[in-house]
């Protein structure tokens, strides 16, 4: 049984929020951030930096030869006891450093049955969205059935996005979504 289980319900929630955007100035990092910042009482929300690092998937590398760095990541999976994801969408898909870091735990044992919750920072990524919440029952993750969080960041200046995330109704809502993934984090361990 992983020790995320173990450890439930007692414990305090630590989350994992994994941006698929590695823009300097992005509205899914934004997005973590703001969550990360507005988390309730009793949850912490650690942003892993380590997608651009991820080398190339090559299933040669897999097992013995894995690169440091997916060790790393896997390390940071593991120890969540839930994972978010913010994605943006790419020619009508999940970004390719994204898709990347997910091939490269495919075969290993941190993903199966780690529950994830999607949070949007832009009402136009329908179909990025669908595409990742495919992929993450396939590699049998398990995805809130709705989207956690969504506000509309795209094409906003760093103070906007700031602005609008500061805002008293998007920290109530990013509170209230972060509640209802702690709730379903915990129905899902103990049924």
């Amino acid at each position: 049984m992983p020790a995320a289980i173990a450890r439930m319900p007692q414990s305090e929630m630590k989350l994992l929020g994994i941006s698929g955007s590695l823009r300097r100035v992005s509205t899914n990092s934004a997005l973590l951030r703001a969550l990360a910042v507005n988390a309730p009482d009793g949850i912490t929300i650690e942003i892993s930096e380590l997608i651009g690092e991820l080398p190339i998937f090559n299933p040669d590398r897999e097992g013995d030869l894995t690169p440091t760095t997916v060790e790393a990541f896997g390390c940071q999976i593991r120890e969540a006891d839930g994972l978010i994801f913010a994605c943006p969408e790419y020619a009508h898909g999940i970004p390719g450093g994204l898709k990347n870091a997910l091939d490269w735990m495919v075969s290993r044992d941190e993903i199966p049955g780690k529950p994830a919750m999607l949070v949007r920072a832009s009402t136009r990524s329908d179909r990025a969205l669908a595409a990742l919440q495919e992929v993450l029952r396939t590699m049998s993750l398990k995805p809130m059935p709705e989207v956690g969080f969504s506000v509309h960041l795209l094409g906003k200046a760093a103070e906007r996005m700031e602005e609008i995330l500061s805002a008293a109704e998007a920290r109530d809502g990013m509170r209230e979504a972060l509640a209802r993934f702690d709730a379903f984090i915990r129905a899902e361990h103990s049924g």
